[in-house]
């Protein structure tokens, strides 16, 4: 829809089963240059879970040319048989039982959606979540549509070698003009946005993993020739997704082959479709050389969460698209945990936390919030949200915390075998919680279908050996819910004594207990000899912003002492963000802070060698989104001043210990694995510190510039070419000409070049506006290309607040502009930019105004995705 007005609005209350049902799909795909002919055929039968019984079938289709329609070998004519109702195929007084059999036409390449089915680099490939099936032929685009697909494709063998679709290979053979086939049977019933086909010329990587039960699957990895040095670590963290899948969930995988293909053009991060999982390459593609350490993790995670789809989403998938948490909450969940074990569990636990505070918080406290689980819609594409995917994982893990490892294990064992097969609700999964526990969930439940971010103020009294906590909860007002119910809140906790030690909280000696708020207030007693300092939300033990009145003492105690990874680390946040405040708000300078600041870090860097990872996470200052989010109003140029400002005066204050920390961890050669990059990690924040202070002139920059272009010029691996690179730009270092010799040297490298357009877009101050300009203009920059246009648009609206926020507007202006444009070509990337507006209502009011005045200038004409971010940013 791209008339201006509202988009239809669909509704979780509106539910019902579908008419027909469809135990079998056959798909027939010729591809040929320029257009795609796709035969479906149908078996359909009537739903007998629909009471109503409607007389008319309808199937979703959209950029569908119809060439046939058959029902039971009979042409039907339009008009008389049947009706083309905008996007929808109608057909009156279909009988209970019948075989469907239509012919369209589609032309793959001109789908720059990237949804359904398109070209990618000459290589064919699918999206269908949530709604592409229907560019691809007429279906009941719908989850709970669950079919059993056969699927065979033609194509060009010389340019096409590779054809892939979902589930085992069941034939294969030459055709007339040098053509061939290839058909897969999926054994297993699906809904059609798991379907996937794959056409093109791509080198594989094969390995094997032999299930618990002693079936050997095959392993194919699959990506452009040139990079297939850069697939051995997905496939290794495939088979350890898949072995831990098998220990800690009890899931075994279930078709005889298993295969990853890596995609250019994508929209998402990866897709679980079921045995073809398709790839970004920038979540498949890894190499010392030409991948960062941070794009290593994420390899890793993403690799795994696909996996673990196939039992958390695929064998049990969604009811309906309200339901969308059902699967990816709990599978991100199961990912977060998986890469717990495979790395650090504090330093994982405090990196997911650190994301879900500053991205899905303000998301849930402005006008884009909505429960995980919504009651309304308009584009789904929309909902593909931080709210659906971390939020929900929180409130999976919320009930791992109230059953325990064992308990909660075994009600996942009952959700996987009493749905295998079927499409369910998240309701369906809360009841195996309950059955197995025997808690009652009733008010937990609360959590998804509440939106906002519940406040919890505690305050504490100590008076004739006992400890009181009164802890009260309130969640502030979002769009469409003024009146909030009380949520049901575990609250792990501990109370420190005078030493930093864990204080016995019962007659066990046990020194950490949850408590489980109810009611909007709430007093918690213990018999305790001391005042203690309190240790809270152990864990981050619920998705909730805290509000305690710590003592700089406490702090300083928790940072020192504290067991929990999240609470040491939450205390340094809160050291912070009080030093800035005192800039941003009292007017003090960074220097004032030194003394307070200074001593505690240098602490924690005394003990940097235990974990360094961990200590550079302790270290590192918040980013300036997550600063000015905790102002009001809204100042983006006051806030970068501070946060600049503080990070020179840390790299001044404490050079010696940066200087030793960058020597200490220093790798004459690169090592792969979870301690070198913590190392490493530690390294390139003490080496960013220093930079900092150089660029303000506060220390030698010829000296601090000499030793980051060492790091440029002769890198052990990328994590230190482009973290050298990065401080020298973002400081105004003299980079003699390394941006240009990095873009020489990686040009055909599209990655990399990613990570050089972020870089300089991400350069702090109002002129690096224009200096995004330029990089649209760049030979390489590609409007078509997600990973690209998420590099400088993304990185500059979201990234970079000094400079989206400049004070003449023209960072707005850039925004709006791109959104227009990019709407044209790609209307579900230019909606979840279009996020980046979203904290309109929190800026200072000039800038608000400002900004306000370009997204209302693209909002007339914008496409149904577009027109339901801006118009929720706007408040229409």
């Amino acid at each position: 829809m791209r008339d201006g007005q509202p988009n239809p609005v669909t509704r979780l209350a509106d539910y019902q089963p579908p008419a027909w049902l469809i135990p079998d799909t056959t798909l027939d795909v010729d591809l040929r240059d320029g257009h795609t002919l796709v035969t479906a055929r149908l078996t359909l039968r009537r739903n007998p879970e629909r009471a109503d019984k409607p007389e008319d079938l309808v199937l979703d289709g959209e950029h569908l040319e119809l060439r046939s329609l058959t029902l039971d070998g009979r042409e039907l004519n339009p008009g008389d048989d049947y009706r083309l109702d905008g996007p929808k195929l109608v057909i009156p007084g279909a009988p209970d039982a019948f075989t469907l059999t239509s012919v369209v036409r589609i032309e793959p390449e001109k789908n720059t959606a990237l949804e359904g089915l398109y070209r990618s680099n000459g290589m064919y490939c699918t999206q269908c979540e949530a709604e592409g099936f229907r560019r691809i032929t007429f279906f009941p685009d719908r989850p709970d549509v669950l079919s059993r697909f056969t699927t065979t494709i033609h194509a060009d063998k010389s340019a096409y070698p590779l054809l892939l679709s979902n589930g085992n290979p069941v034939d294969a053979g030459e055709e007339e003009g040098d053509r061939h086939f290839a058909t897969w049977e999926d054994p297993f019933p699906k809904p059609c946005y798991l379907f996937a086909l794959v056409a093109g010329d791509l080198a594989c990587l094969s390995d094997t993993f032999t299930t618990a039960s002693g079936r050997e699957v095959a392993l194919r990895l699959y990506a452009e020739h040139r990079d297939l040095d850069k697939l051995d670590h997905a496939m290794d963290s495939l088979k350890r997704a898949m072995a831990w899948d098998e220990q800690v969930f009890g899931r075994e995988y279930d078709l005889d082959i298993f295969q990853i293909v890596a995609v250019s053009h994508f929209n998402m991060g990866a897709m679980e479709n079921k045995g073809l999982n398709i790839f970004n390459t920038s979540c498949v593609l890894a190499h010392p050389d030409t991948t960062t350490d941070a794009a290593f993790e994420r390899v890793e995670s993403v690799v795994a969460h696909e996996y673990f789809h196939n039992w958390s989403g695929n064998r049990v998938t969604c009811r309906d698209w309200f339901q969308l948490s059902l699967k990816e909450g709990f599978t991100v969940f199961r990912d977060q945990e998986f890469s717990s074990d495979m790395n650090s569990r504090a330093v994982v636990r405090v990196e997911n936390v650190d994301f879900l505070v500053n991205h899905q918080f303000p998301e849930d406290q402005g006008p884009m919030a909505h429960p995980v689980r919504p009651a309304a819609y308009q584009k789904i594409d929309n909902f593909y949200t931080l709210t659906v995917y971390e939020k929900g994982a929180e409130i999976v893990r919320m009930q791992h915390q109230l059953l325990g490892a064992k308990d909660f294990r075994r009600a996942t064992d009952l959700y996987f075998e009493r749905f295998d097969g079927q499409a369910v609700t998240c309701d369906d999964f809360v009841a195996c919680m309950e059955e197995v526990s025997g808690l009652d969930l009733t008010q937990f439940k609360r959590w998804y279908s509440q939106a906002g971010t519940p406040v919890l103020t505690v305050t504490d009294d100590y008076r004739d050996g006992e400890y009181q906590l009164t802890i009260e909860q309130h969640t502030p007002a979002t769009p469409g819910e003024p009146d909030k119910q009380p949520l049901m809140i575990p609250i792990k906790l501990a109370l420190l004594d005078g030493q930093g030690r864990p204080l016995p909280l019962d007659d066990q000696g046990g020194t950490e207990t949850v408590a489980i708020l109810r009611e909007p207030r709430q007093v918690f007693r213990f018999r305790l000899p001391e005042q203690p300092t309190p240790s809270l939300l152990r864990g981050f033990s619920a998705p909730v912003s805290l509000r305690y009145d710590f003592s700089e003492e406490q702090l300083v105690t928790l940072l020192a002492h504290d067991s929990d990874g999240f609470c040491r680390w939450d205390a340094a946040q809160r050291l912070y963000f009080a030093a800035l405040a005192r800039i941003i708000d009292d007017g003090e300078s960074a220097a004032d802070q030194l003394p307070r600041l200074a001593p505690v870090l240098e602490r924690v860097i005394a003990r940097a060698a235990e974990d360094p990872a961990q200590a550079a996470l302790l270290l590192g200052l918040p980013a300036e989104n997550a600063v000015g989010d905790r102002h009001a109003p809204l100042r983006p140029q006051r806030v970068h001043q501070a946060v600049s400002g503080l990070r020179a005066a840390l790299g001044e204050a404490l050079a010696d210990h940066w200087w030793r920390l960058a020597e200490q961890f220093d790798e004459p050669r690169y090592q792969s694995g979870g301690d070198a990059m913590g190392r490493r990690r530690l390294r390139r924040l003490a080496l960013a510190y220093l930079a900092a202070a150089a660029g303000q002139g506060a220390l030698d920059a010829t000296r601090v510039g000499e030793y980051l272009g060492r790091d440029f010029d002769q890198p052990t691996c990328m994590t230190n070419a482009q973290g050298a690179l990065r401080d020298l730009v973002h400081n105004g270092l003299d980079d003699q000409g390394r941006l240009a010799r990095f873009a020489e040297q990686w040009a055909d490298e599209p990655l990399v070049m990613d990570q050089w357009f972020a870089i300089q877009a991400t350069v702090p101050g109002p002129d690096t506006v224009a200096r995004a300009e330029a990089l649209l203009d760049h030979p390489a920059f590609e409007w078509t290309l997600p990973n690209r246009v998420r590099a400088v648009i993304g990185t500059l609206v979201n990234g970079n607040p000094s400079a989206f926020h400049a004070p003449d507007g023209s960072g707005y202006a850039l925004f709006a502009r791109a959104l227009k444009k990019l709407d044209g070509i790609n209307p579900q990337i230019a909606a979840r930019l279009a996020n980046g507006g979203a904290r309109l209502k929190r800026l200072e009011p000039d800038l608000a105004g400002k900004l306000g005045d370009a997204l209302r200038g693209i909002r007339p004409g914008a496409s149904a995705n577009l027109a339901e971010v801006l118009d929720r940013i706007l408040g229409a």
